[in-house]
């Protein structure tokens, strides 16, 4: 008998209900796992498709050949389309996965996403999808300004970006607990910059009169915000030192303002010139005052994104400025803004890249 045994070992059977035990359990850990990034993910998380879809469109316009381009203009439109066309595709991919990922959330943790538009920081962050999506349409490398398709698509994106300024813009001077002298930080300059971006992008289709009306509704409370911001800076009572990143939205502002403007006008004249050098001169403001900005640096946020769509905002305008001067100095300018810019994006993405594995290495660790 003990012969047979040793002969013929048994062998141990996984029955049917242990394997649905196991597939249950892991779909319990998946449903969890998913739960759990929903309700850590905001719309903060867009800064990243903020940054990407800005860098595409730096390129496109950097790329494009143009007459008598002075030389350190050309080391940029020597690259190769493809360089844009690979950014952009990455921009598309993680913007429609973040995207998605909103969605789900809106969905499943809808008292979460109203909590998140009723605080005075959160609220500002629902501009940004909308945001990148219309400069993602504007860097497209296959669409047309003037075609239906980019017609249609823009009505799509400003429309849900005009809803969000009907109600915030009311709040700022109807409601005591929302007033714009109480609830104003660095971050409601997205609202404004979500106008200009719809300006430009309706100046490119040619609808003047719908690029005039968004610019002029950006651009005057532009003015009551920065003024309003100026006079709080020192304060600085409702951002967190992790959030103070947030201050290079300073320059964004008058810096897409003189793109948008460029684009009605159809040249960069004296007023893109004055918003040019104005935000020019709150970045020097901004830079030579590290220390402000130190406690926010110690440990790897999402928020350190925040640094690198001013900086891309700032260095278009500084190509649009370069191409109308034509000086050493300008261009001297561009260059050095268009490749800090694209230096800081690609620091962000490689970091971002390699928190994420080790947290996922991590997560999936037995």
């Amino acid at each position: 008998m003990d012969e047979n045994e040793n002969q013929h070992p048994e062998h141990h059977v996984e029955l049917p209900i242990d394997v649905s035990i196991r597939k249950t359990q892991s779909n319990c850990i998946q449903i969890q796992s998913l739960s759990s990034i929903l309700t850590q993910f905001h719309a903060g998380y867009f800064r990243i498709s903020l940054s990407l879809t800005s860098q595409a469109f730096l390129l496109k316009i950097l790329i494009e050949p143009i007459q008598d381009a002075h030389a350190l203009r050309r080391l940029f439109s020597s690259m190769p389309s493809s360089v844009h066309t690979l950014i952009w595709f990455l921009a598309l991919f993680i913007l429609a996965t973040l995207s998605f990922l909103y969605i789900l959330k809106c969905v499943l943790h809808f008292d979460m996403v109203k909590d998140e538009f009723l605080n005075h920081v959160g609220v500002n962050y629902l501009f940004v999808p909308w945001i990148c999506w219309l400069i993602l349409l504007e860097s497209s490398p296959f669409l047309s300004p003037r075609t239906l398709f980019f017609k249609i698509l823009w009505w799509v994106f400003v429309v849900p970006m005009v809803m969000l300024d009907v109600k915030i813009y009311g709040q700022w001077f109807t409601k005591g607990k929302r007033f714009l002298s109480v609830g104003a930080n660095p971050t409601s300059q997205l609202s404004v910059i979500g106008n200009l971006v719809g300006a430009q992008a309706a100046a490119q289709m040619g609808w003047k009169e719908s690029a005039l009306c968004m610019f002029s509704l950006g651009i005057v409370h532009y003015l009551v915000l920065f003024v309003t911001l100026y006079q709080r800076l020192a304060g600085n009572n409702n951002i967190p030192s992790m959030l103070r990143p947030v201050f290079f939205l300073f320059f964004a502002a008058p810096s897409m303002a003189s793109l948008a403007w460029n684009s009605i006008c159809g040249k960069f004249d004296t007023t893109c010139k004055m918003l040019f050098f104005l935000s020019f001169f709150l970045f020097l403001s901004l830079v030579s005052r590290p220390m402000l900005f130190k406690k926010s640096m110690k440990k790897f946020n999402v928020t350190w994104w925040a640094y690198s769509f001013p900086l891309t905002a700032l260095a278009l305008a500084s190509v649009e400025y370069a191409h109308e001067v034509k000086g050493i100095m300008a261009h001297t300018i561009m260059f050095l803004l268009s490749s800090v810019s694209v230096l800081v994006s690609l620091i962000l993405l490689l970091i971002t890249v390699i928190k994420m594995s080790r947290h996922a290495f991590t997560c999936f660790q037995p």
